[in-house]
């Protein structure tokens, strides 16, 4: 396995944003604590601190530029002012000061909207193989908040309302953005009911293990393997990989699918877990070998 030299973030949604109806409601103690330990705070230090250059994509969302505006505010209060937005609503728009300008960065951020969106627009496009190419070869933060986050892996889930994921081809899944291979991710995922779903998606894809993540709580993935919880809430890890029995190969549309031996790991902000070993980590320690090694 290649090792990236970048990062990922992957954030449940709802991650809280300095808008101006937030600074209005909180006092200056409440608003320094968020700027300091919010997860944009994070983003901002992983790609390189204030000065760094973010560029924000907005393709997933219905309303781009009141979101990108959003974001342009949030980055600016915790101090990053050097921040972009990518209105990409169609491959027809992809041009190169695009690609000059993902050359050119420091950390890219997905936002939330429709996930299906970012898997049609930039499926096999050279846009998006830059963007990976960084990732892969230079220290380039990816972060996506919602649809942007359940984009990241290879396998994507974009459909499943929770009244029928229990039910067998209610979960639909498509080609994501491949940042990574063996991990599918969820989000909003306490909130909106959607273990059903994710667990069916694993039973489909025992290779992978299924992240389901919280409001306002993301993770850290350092050299494609090491996680590290982010946020205020809870990240559910659903691991299949010791799977005795599914029937979900066997049976019908609209039945109901059983799995025997599915782990489940709940983790908190500190906590950690290694995807390749499969492994909980009641605290997180900073990976020890060197990025780009095989």
């Amino acid at each position: 396995m290649i090792i990236p030299n970048g990062k990922l973030i992957a954030v449940g949604g709802a991650e809280q944003r300095v808008t101006k109806h937030l600074v209005s409601g909180l006092g200056t103690k409440e608003l320094a604590h968020f700027i300091e330990n919010g997860i944009l705070r994070r983003i901002v230090d992983e790609a390189g601190g204030v000065n760094a250059r973010i560029e924000v994509i907005t393709t997933a969302s219905s309303i781009p530029v009141e979101r990108g505006n959003e974001y342009l505010e949030s980055f600016a209060t915790i101090g990053c002012q050097n921040v972009g937005v990518m209105h990409i609503r169609s491959r027809a728009d992809i041009n190169e000061g695009y690609f000059q300008r993902i050359r050119d960065c420091d950390g890219i951020m997905f936002t939330g909207g429709t996930q299906k969106r970012l898997g049609t627009v930039f499926h096999k496009t050279e846009f998006l193989h830059a963007i990976r190419s960084r990732y892969q070869k230079e220290h380039l933060l990816v972060a996506g908040t919602s649809a942007g986050a359940m984009a990241m892996g290879l396998v994507m889930i974009y459909k499943g309302t929770a009244m029928f994921t229990h039910l067998k081809g209610h979960v639909k899944i498509m080609h994501g953005l491949h940042f990574i291979d063996n991990v599918i991710f969820d989000s909003h995922f306490e909130r909106s009911g959607r273990f059903a779903r994710l667990a069916q998606v694993v039973a489909l894809h025992p290779e992978s293990i299924g992240i389901g993540l919280g409001e306002d709580t993301g993770i850290v993935v350092s050299e494609g393997n090491h996680i590290e919880v982010i946020g205020s809430g809870w990240v559910t890890i659903i691991d299949g990989s010791e799977m005795r029995h599914s029937d979900i190969l066997d049976i019908q549309d609209n039945h109901t699918p059983s799995m025997e031996n599915v782990k489940v790991h709940i983790c908190k902000k500190g906590n950690g877990f290694l995807i390749e070993e499969r492994r909980f980590l009641k605290e997180v320690r900073a990976p020890k070998h060197t990025p780009g090694s095989a």
